[in-house]
């Protein structure tokens, strides 16, 4: 049987969503299947609801697991014949559907929109929290409330709460002015049951709409616009009906400016804004009363338009009402943008208590491991014992874009090498809000210039130390210390920072040989090598060596188990190491097997505290049927979760092979043995690779 979570809505703009995303970020570690409901859906069909759509993208659900109810337009028609038990009887079906394939639902009540009629849809809300048996967490918008408003706010919430025979779960105070957070949790009273009321803030991240936000709102044409260039925060907005020095003088950074299509003056002196690194530049520019002519993609102005490092929209309405129609849009969490939904997720881990609150739930460990789990643990894992990572490209955009994430995520301090001002042009170009630590301790990204900074000539000296065996000059690790990998590197050596990673820009070789200098590896640890973590449909498996050795012999081999099982530890999965041939026990002979037959007897020899099996075919080891004909009385045979492979071309192939053919997502390849984390990223990398893989750093050194 599912459990159920409603959430209810004390006040309009209570900003409802964030405790939806919040709560099933924490929920989907912790439940095997989280589905989202909302009995009255937004749009003509479920589909076009905004949440709906929401939570099926961030959290992979099905749309058996996301769905509504009724749409909006049906339950004011209902409301208005007074039909009530048609409602609940739409919502507790569909419930009772989704409760299938579903082992808890959050259900998310309507949002008190309509002013009038407050009272009918709090009713509403308490009569679906009722017929579908389900505790509420209500929803208490404190925007532009003061101390004594909110604590009663939370009073009559309460009240209402039992008054309409409800059992709550939570009451939590939203949009709460961030100066006033602590004293409302102070003063707040917890009620009969004494627990804590959690109070979250209004977040400029959020309520700042976005590029992206007006152009939905507008309904804008974005074909010539790059998709990433929509997710830049609009911090205000600038209607150029001005001189272009008097509206220069009023431009700052993030404004959106609104201009009439044929003042080509203002439209030039932006675009020579945004070039221009000591000036501001916009989120984006609208231009205002159609004039096609004017700014055509075969006029002079037009091509330039076409050029700009911001995205430029046209409408046809005047510049008053588009400056209103601007005006009017505000930032929400709905349309799923990374920005938003890590700034979301980030406030959230900070202000409440998820471990506190899901024991309130009676909720069953998740059977088995799913790699949007995986993903999510990895970041609440990093964030247990805060680690700092520098990330030697700093002037790619999306080590930025991911900086930026992790930040609003807050989970891990970023230090960025690289000439700040470049940085900051680059970020600026692109649009991405860099919280930047002006002094050493203050919360941000911490930017090092490699030309100009404290360590360079420490640095330079340890290294000529260090090498001085292989002919190594002063002047010599003065220039390897201007390269970032080895400067990034020796930052992790001296504990500067716990760890690197590197490579979406650099090759392998060049993230790798400075750790391998003079960070060296483990003791007792022949040879670096790596894994990729392989997030199946239902568990994770370990792959290695898939990236470093090509030909390992069997002292490394076994050398390569033992670190691989460590890891596999590190990320919550249970080590049964399989040491793969192209045989299964002494079914087979050859140069080959010998080598995987030693590597096994070295393994055993050095009497590992984790189950392992080998010579063994993949299949025997994946698959139990198999296995109980090939080696019936193996504890890892049909059940093994870490794959050593006898070689780098088996590896390599293997876990690309499954990685396209079976759909599974491969993280990696983490980087094992070194006595400090340093990891690779590959050229291609995204943003949410770096990202992930940031956390696996932390997470390592959590430990080393």
């Amino acid at each position: 049987m599912a459990t159920g979570i409603y959430l209810s809505a004390m006040t309009s703009q209570s900003g409802k969503s964030l405790v939806a995303l919040g709560l099933a970020d924490s929920l989907i570690k912790r439940a095997d299947r989280v589905g989202f409901f909302r009995p009255v859906f937004n749009g003509t069909v479920e589909s076009e609801d905004p949440m709906v759509k929401l939570m099926r993208k961030n959290f992979n659900l099905s749309e058996k697991q996301a769905r509504g109810g009724v749409s909006l337009e049906r339950c004011r028609e209902l409301l208005a014949e007074g039909n009530h038990e048609e409602m609940s009887s739409i919502a507790v079906s569909v419930y009772g559907e989704m409760a299938e394939h579903c082992d808890v639902i959050i259900i998310d009540g309507t949002d008190l929109m309509a002013h009038n009629a407050a009272t009918v849809e709090f009713d509403l809300n308490a009569q679906f929290s009722r017929d579908l048996g389900v505790p509420v967490i209500a929803v208490v918008g404190a925007q532009g409330s003061s101390v004594a408003d909110i604590n009663n706010a939370v009073d009559v919430a309460r009240t209402e709460l039992h008054d309409a025979k409800v059992d709550v779960l939570a009451i939590m105070v939203n949009r709460c002015a961030p100066e006033l957070v602590e004293e409302v949790e102070q003063s707040v009273k917890r009620g009969p049951s004494k627990r804590p009321v959690y109070v979250l803030p209004e977040m400029p991240e959020i309520a700042q709409p976005s590029v992206r936000e007006v152009v939905s709102a507008l309904d804008l044409n974005t074909k010539t616009i790059e998709d990433e260039m929509l997710d830049r925060d609009i911090h205000d907005i600038k209607i150029a009906a001005m001189t272009v020095s008097n509206f220069l003088a009023q431009f700052e950074d993030g404004d959106f400016v609104i201009v009439p299509g044929d003042r080509t003056d203002v439209m030039v002196a932006t675009l020579a804004s945004a070039l221009s690194p000591s000036f501001p530049a916009p989120a984006g520019m609208l231009l205002t009363g159609g004039f096609e002519d004017t700014v055509s993609p075969d006029s002079v102005i037009g091509s330039l338009v076409e050029r700009s490092p911001f995205p430029v929209f046209r409408t046809d309405l005047d510049t008053f009402k588009s400056g209103r129609a601007v005006a009017g849009v505000h930032g929400n969490l709905s349309l799923g943008q990374p920005r938003k939904v890590a700034a979301a997720l980030g406030e959230w881990s900070r202000r409440v208590d998820e471990h506190e609150l899901l024991e309130r739930l009676e909720l069953e460990r998740p059977a088995s491991m799913t790699p949007l789990r995986f993903l999510h643990n990895l970041i609440e894992k990093a964030r247990s014992n805060r680690r700092a990572i520098v990330l030697p490209e700093g002037q790619d955009p999306r080590i930025l874009r991911a900086s930026e994430i992790i930040v609003r995520r807050d989970f891990c301090d970023i230090v960025l090498l690289g000439d700040k001002k470049q940085i900051l042009e680059v970020a600026q170009k692109e649009g991405i809000d860099l919280p930047i630590a002006e002094n050493e301790g203050d919360k941000g990204i911490r930017i090092i210039d490699l030309t100009n900074n404290e360590y360079a000539e420490d640095f330079a000296a340890t290294y000529a130390e260090l090498r001085a065996h292989k002919g190594m000059t002063l002047e010599g690790a003065r220039n390897r210390m201007s390269d970032p990998s080895y400067f990034g590197t020796m930052m992790v050596y001296k504990g500067l920072v716990d760890g690197m990673v590197s490579g979406a820009v650099n090759t392998t070789a060049n993230t790798i040989r400075p750790s391998l200098e003079f960070i060296k590896t483990r003791e007792g640890v022949k040879v670096v090598s790596s894994v990729f973590l392989m997030l199946m449909e239902d568990r994770v498996l370990v792959f290695g060596d898939c990236a470093v050795n090509p030909n390992p012999n069997s002292d490394q081999l076994a050398d390569i188990a033992k670190a691989s099982a460590e890891t596999a530890r590190q990320f919550g999965v249970d080590p049964k190491v399989a040491m793969l041939s192209y045989s299964t026990g002494t079914s087979g002979a050859g140069a080959d097997v010998e080598q995987v037959v030693e590597a096994t007897e070295k393994l055993r020899e050095s009497n590992p505290n984790f189950a392992f099996e080998g010579p063994i075919q993949f299949d025997a080891a994946s698959n139990a049927s198999i296995a109980a004909s090939k080696l019936p009385d193996s504890d890892v045979a049909g059940q093994a979760t870490v794959f050593i492979f006898p070689d780098l071309n088996t590896g390599n192939n293997t876990y690309k092979a499954v990685q396209q053919t079976s759909g599974a997502v491969a993280v990696g390849p983490v980087l094992q043995g070194l006595r400090k984390p340093v990891n690779d990223l590959s050229r291609g990398c995204t943003v949410e690779d770096i990202v992930n893989t940031v956390a696996i750093t932390a997470i390592q050194a959590q430990t080393l």
